[in-house]
């Protein structure tokens, strides 16, 4: 039996959905998506992105508090939503699950893929906007200026929603600038791990890192040479309140959508001056990590304070090392290397990867590649040990472990392109 998308829509619409659009599960572009979503909800027929517009000025404010609490109140407000969309489409004899905006997610898979689904890409499927710069989703009305969140249910829809043929984003750039760490380029390249260190410093492994400090520190002194006051206090209010981000800025001066656009047409220099100018004076520390393109952007400005941090990713498989590598990837201290390398990974994962570095660029292929530099045969375990610094690369060595064939100077080298070990 299939339903009407008009009016499933209304029904969306009404009980105060800002906007909504539907996805067949089976569609070629959500292959990659396919497994989680099943996993998810078996019965799924069709996703349907849901989303809530933010009040923009909240999200504007310098004061980060007054941000984030309209990002939990927002959300809170979705999921509620999404409830009493449930109870009537359950009166209808549609049944199905709504998904966490963020959090909680399935920390059991951390590192790796621990959101359930990709709301970003469920949005673009469903015609609801498409990612601008600063890698949200921006839609025609409302900008970026949005909470989204996906629905699973088991029904079949008469009409299903395409991708916007055009991007909403004006390619205005302000969100460059603006960016305390860097992560944004007119390239259209992202550096996630600057982004998610500073962003993210009290979830994550930022909270883990903290865990850890306070643990190993054999006095106050020493814990306070690593966390201010108001560091450790900003961690209690997190417990108490809500994770809140660190930064927000890349969405808070996208002029993006109707309901801003014109505002900014209008008046470009008199919106830099109220919107982005006071974000980018604003004296604050920025969480990075040394040696970091983000540590060289921080620097450049007088008003942001630089605070040294331990890598937030630590590997707990070979994906996850694989993944590593792609995310925390170093161009800067990348330039000049030109090498390949082939890792054969036994034991309990058994994996054959070969990565490359050449022109400040990595790129990791599956299986054997071409003629390489180094080869590095590791079992599995001790390889992941030796990374999170649990054995030395000596004893590994020793115990036959891990053995190269080829200049072993290349594997420092290697470690040194990247910002996670």
């Amino acid at each position: 039996m299939q339903f009407s998308a008009d009016e499933l829509r209304d029904i969306f619409l009404k009980e105060g959905a800002g906007d909504i659009g539907f996805v067949e599960v089976g569609r070629k572009e959500l292959s990659q998506e396919l497994k989680d979503i099943l996993r998810v909800y078996p019965e799924t027929r069709t996703l349907v992105s849901v989303i809530k517009a933010l009040n923009r000025e909240s999200v504007q404010s310098q004061s980060v508090n007054i941000a984030n609490e309209e990002f939990h109140r927002a959300c809170d407000e979705l999921s509620d939503i999404c409830r009493k969309i449930l109870r009537r489409l359950n009166s209808l004899g549609i049944r199905g699950i709504y998904t966490t905006y963020a959090f909680p997610s399935d920390l059991n898979r951390w590192p790796g893929k621990i959101w359930d689904i990709s709301h970003k890409l469920i949005a673009i499927e469903a015609g609801l906007g498409h990612m601008g710069l600063n890698r949200l989703i921006i839609h025609p009305v409302y900008g970026n200026f949005l909470v989204l969140t996906t629905m699973l249910i088991d029904a079949e829809i008469d009409s299903y929603g395409q991708p916007l043929k055009n991007n909403p984003c004006i390619k205005c750039d302000l969100c460059i600038p603006v960016c305390p760490v860097g992560a944004i380029s007119k390239d259209d390249k992202f550096d996630f791990m600057a982004c998610f260190t500073h962003s993210y410093r009290e979830a994550l492994s930022g909270f883990q890192d903290w865990v850890e400090q306070m643990v190993s520190a054999r006095t106050v002194g020493s814990y306070r040479s690593s966390f201010r006051d108001s560091e450790t206090i900003s961690i209690w209010q997190t417990l108490t309140f809500g994770y809140g981000y660190k930064c927000s800025y890349c969405m808070a001066v996208c002029p993006a959508g109707n309901n801003v656009k014109g505002k900014y047409i209008k008046q470009k220099d008199e919106y830099i001056k109220k919107t982005v100018t006071p974000l980018i004076n604003k004296k604050e520390p920025v969480y990075v990590l040394a040696g970091s393109h983000a540590e060289t952007v921080v620097k450049r400005n007088q008003n942001k304070e630089a605070r040294y941090v331990r890598s937030p990713i630590r590997p707990t498989s070979v994906p996850n090392f694989l993944l590593g590598v792609r995310l925390a990837f170093n161009p800067e201290k990348a330039k000049g290397v030109r090498m390949a390398i082939r890792f054969v990974f036994t034991g309990k994962e058994e994996v054959t990867a070969t990565v490359i570095i050449d022109g400040g660029k990595v790129d990791i292929l599956e299986g054997i590649f071409g003629k390489t530099d180094l080869i590095v045969y590791a079992d599995s375990e001790s390889w992941i040990r030796f990374l999170n610094k649990e054995i030395s690369l000596l004893r590994t060595i020793l115990s036959r472990k891990i053995k190269t064939r080829g200049n072993p100077l290349l594997l420092k080298k290697f470690q040194d392109c990247l910002l996670i070990f």
